[in-house]
């Protein structure tokens, strides 16, 4: 079966000297390699190659590559354009932590994101960390959520990921340990066919300090990509996931093109494909979309 190594760098950052050093490495590995394809001069470039596994490739390769700043993805060709996206919000789609900077309407950004970062670190039980953050919000107007949404920032190459890929007959979906006040206007910009995610609570114009449950943590974004598969009947071939914590590791292990974005320790180390340099349209290159097909407005 072909494999492609796919190369991406942010723009204008990758070489001829990376090729080179990645065909190098295949060769010495006996693998059979492909001139190189650009997807975008300078910034994404795809090898194929036959005769060794995509994993046995990615030993090889990547040793090569610890400081060149570019991000490697190994995969067979075969369903390599997934029909299927789930994305995590905070820290994927937009580039904060949205209960984060919530907090900071109480004085109590700095507190509430150290217990973020351990629960995003899978330091911490999720459920019961959200519970705790909540809480702490108590009495809270609900005034600032709007605030809130106003200081949000997309993540670069977010409308573009979720636009090319709804373009092209993918299936989308927003799925966030967050709040339903922030994805609904997220999933709305960029294009997201549906989105899920935590309800606060609301009375009187103030947070109870409370949320809805159930909770939708780690267990119900691996439920939502095999729903979501399932009811188009796709095989998870055909599927992809991104994130950046430890509950999105279990959609992210389950998907086959699942991507760990600019992500906590435990998250990169224990998936196959990550972004540690470019944007969210490394995704895209992943799939061997060029540049010149990205989408980038409704």
């Amino acid at each position: 079966m072909e494999k492609v190594l796919t190369l991406v760098a942010t723009p204008g950052g990758l070489t001829a000297g990376h090729i080179a050093t990645a065909r190098d490495a295949l060769r010495e590995a006996h693998a059979s390699v492909s001139p190189p394809e650009w997807l975008a001069e300078n910034t994404a470039c795809d090898l194929l190659f036959t005769g060794i596994t995509a994993d046995f490739a990615d030993a090889v390769v990547r040793r090569h590559f610890a400081d060149a700043g570019v991000d490697l993805f190994f995969q067979p060709v075969e369903n390599r354009r997934k029909k299927l996206l789930i994305a995590d919000m905070d820290s994927t789609m937009v580039t904060g932590e949205t209960l984060d900077d919530l907090a900071a309407f109480a004085g109590l950004k700095d507190k509430i994101a150290a217990i973020t970062e351990r629960a995003m670190r899978g330091e911490l039980d999720f459920e019961e960390a959200l519970r705790e953050r909540v809480g702490m919000l108590k009495g809270l107007s609900a005034d600032a959520l709007e605030r809130t949404w106003e200081e949000i920032h997309f993540m670069p190459g977010a409308h573009t990921l979720v636009q090319t890929m709804r373009t092209n007959g993918a299936h989308c979906i927003l799925a966030s340990g967050g709040f339903t006040f922030f994805t609904g206007r997220v999933a709305a910009a960029c294009g997201f066919h549906e989105h899920h995610a935590n309800t606060l609570i609301v009375a009187d114009g103030h947070l109870t300090g409370e949320v809805a449950t159930p909770i939708l943590g780690k267990d119900a974004k691996l439920r939502l990509l095999m729903e979501g598969a399932g009811a188009r009947h796709l095989p998870l071939a055909l599927t992809a996931a991104v994130g950046d914590g430890a509950n999105d590791l279990p959609m992210l292990q389950a998907a086959s093109l699942g991507v760990a974005y600019h992500a906590k320790p435990l998250v990169r180390e224990s998936v196959a494909h990550k972004v540690n340099h470019g944007d969210l349209t490394a995704l895209l290159f992943a799939q061997g979309y060029k540049a010149a097909e990205f989408v980038t407005a409704p």
